[in-house]
């Protein structure tokens, strides 16, 4: 929404969109004001028993340094997030600005998404793929109801940052690439 005049506590723009007391805002009204906050592109890995698996995440945040945690969000209808949990272990691979089709394999359903995709195990056993611009191996510390997500919150373990020369992949907009390349 707009910015809140203080005198009135009405929206400062007449064009912003209010919402009745309790109101619902629609889905796809939703998605385009917040497709406005441009955010890195992570892909989340671990071991199913001896399978690697793992799916493309846009939710990803650092969360605390003291313990240091991180966060992510993943829908409550993924087939892959079930398959992780269990385990209490993953990897989150921040791409590069250079991988837009390694996320694209990551972001299928069904489909062996690890097929010809390079990687060797982070210190916890969790797939890391090669040439990430950074990885971050953790523990699952827990999970908390959001909505239609869940939100994890991992314990990190160890991490890297092996590709300090290149740009992370962005979303903006609904697209990949920089925001100034999706106006």
């Amino acid at each position: 929404m707009g910015q809140i005049d203080a005198a009135s506590t009405k929206p400062a723009d007449p064009a912003a969109i209010a919402l009745p007391e309790g109101g619902v805002v629609e889905g796809a009204t939703f998605r385009h004001v917040l497709g406005h906050f441009a955010s890195g592109v992570t892909v989340i890995t671990a071991l199913d028993g001896d399978t690697p698996v793992g799916f493309a995440c846009q939710s990803f945040a650092s969360l605390s340094l003291d313990p240091p945690l991180v966060t992510f969000f993943v829908a409550k209808t993924s087939t892959t997030w079930p398959r992780i949990r269990p385990g209490g272990r993953f990897c989150v691979n921040v791409l590069a600005e250079d991988q837009e089709q390694l996320c694209r394999g990551f972001a299928v359903s069904g489909a062996d998404k690890f097929a010809g995709v390079a990687h060797s195990p982070a210190p916890t056993g969790s797939p890391r793929l090669d040439d990430v611009l950074a990885w971050i191996d953790c523990t699952l510390e827990s999970v908390v109801d959001g909505g239609d997500h869940e939100i994890v919150i991992g314990r990190v373990q160890a991490l890297d940052a092996p590709r300090v020369e290149c740009a992370p992949l962005l979303f903006y907009k609904g697209k990949f690439g920089h925001p100034s390349a999706n106006k």
